[in-house]
């Protein structure tokens, strides 16, 4: 059989599987759930095109993967076959530890990062495939000695963000996130064993740092965008503790397990991974369409609004909210809703979000001059400017009024 097979992306147009065992980890049910969990959570409540999916997002970092290795290879950089393919293996399951809706329930359904079950999730691969996945793992680990393999997978310029910010600014329509890719991978080199950017490039890393500054306000966290996102994560909170409390019936398997174990348990967690692996989008979209016409108020509400798109009032400011403003709008809200004002308070959320473009102290991005000399970016861009973390706190509460 062919395993070489061509895909067809609407991004980049023809990605090709450059190795078999590529083909036969796109095919396993693992990777082909990826489908199933969209990129972008519910932002596609503000950008109705945002509904690609991890699996379209994996397969464009490959593409990615494969552009960058040859560039490399033709500027003298080592890199045997073997590692060619591990490196590849890493980027397409860099996401296969992704639950549903992605960023949108981080650390909801199960305890950790999704980077954590990442790993798990590749060592159990790892072990279907008869090992041949070790190498692909210790570079996704960073415990290869050419650290700039890692660099590919994982690190400020790497192919993870080139494709997420090029295909995130397609399907979303707002262009200004969109990168010159290929001109920032054209000006890849390995020195020194690590990756760096040549000189003649540095216009075009500048507006990728301008891209995903602009991406993560217009459109990561967007306020319609955090105002759905919020209300999930209070739908997913209030269902769980409800089901835990016996009331709510009608819940997915894999959900149920979800709901009930904790990954701290370390003797739960082979029981939680074969859960995980089941879940995706459909379970949540079912639970929240069953929760429409269940008798809980708070879980009712959250769960209309997000189906029939009633989204809260978002409210953002460079300060946290004073307690008297809180209850001044829970009182506020409960008189046009004649709603209990202690129910009110559970519909009240409140947070924040940070934002950081470059982090300079944690992964330098290293540019290669022309005359040979090595440089930090922090000595030739403005560092304030894309180093500098911006805080937002908001109020997410329901509207009053049409």
């Amino acid at each position: 059989m062919n395993k070489n097979k061509i895909f067809n992306d609407p991004v980049y147009g023809f990605v090709s599987i450059h190795f078999e065992i590529l083909y036969d980890l796109i095919q396993h049910p693992y990777f082909q759930r990826l489908r199933r969990i969209t990129q972008l959570g519910m932002t596609h409540l503000t950008y109705p095109g945002a509904v690609h999916t991890r699996f379209h997002h994996a397969l464009g970092a490959l593409h990615l993967m494969n552009m960058t290795l040859d560039v490399l290879r033709q500027k003298g950089a080592e890199i045997s076959d073997a590692e060619a393919e591990a490196a590849s293996i890493a980027i397409l399951l860099h996401d296969i530890g992704h639950g549903p809706f992605s960023h949108a329930l981080e650390g909801r359904l199960i305890e950790t990062h999704h980077e954590v079950i990442s790993a798990h999730l590749l060592d159990i691969l790892n072990k279907q495939f008869g090992g041949r996945l070790s190498l692909g793992i210790s570079i996704f680990k960073n415990t290869y000695p050419k650290k700039f393999l890692h660099q590919l997978i994982s690190g400020q310029l790497d192919l993870d963000r080139m494709d997420y910010l090029n295909r995130d600014s397609f399907y979303t329509g707002v262009m200004e996130g969109k990168i010159g890719f290929d001109r920032i991978i054209k000006m890849l080199r390995v020195e020194n064993g690590h990756l760096m950017v040549e000189e003649k490039g540095i216009a075009s890393i500048e507006k990728f740092l301008v891209a995903r500054k602009i991406m993560y306000w217009q459109v990561y966290l967007h306020k319609t965008v955090l105002s759905a996102e919020t209300m999930l994560i209070g739908a997913i909170e209030r269902a769980k503790r409800l089901f835990r409390e016996g009331g709510l019936k009608g819940v997915s398997s894999p959900l149920a397990i979800l709901f009930t174990q904790n990954w701290s348990d370390v003797q739960a967690q082979p029981l939680i991974l074969e859960a995980f692996v089941q879940l995706d989008d459909v379970d949540i979209m079912i639970l929240l369409k069953n929760s429409i016409h269940y008798n809980d108020l708070i879980l009712n509400t959250l769960a209309q609004g997000l189906i029939q798109r009633r989204l809260f009032q978002v409210r953002l400011s460079n300060n946290p909210a004073e307690t008297a403003d809180k209850e001044k709008l829970m009182e506020d809200i409960a008189q046009a809703t004649a709603m209990d004002k202690k129910l009110v308070g559970d519909l009240v959320y409140e947070g924040q979000e940070q934002v950081e473009i470059y982090n300079g102290k944690k992964d330098q991005i290293k540019i290669y001059g022309k005359d040979g000399r090595t440089m930090d970016l922090n000595e030739i861009l403005d560092s304030d400017y894309f180093q500098k973390t911006i805080t937002k706190y908001y109020l997410c509460y329901p509207r009053i009024g049409s």
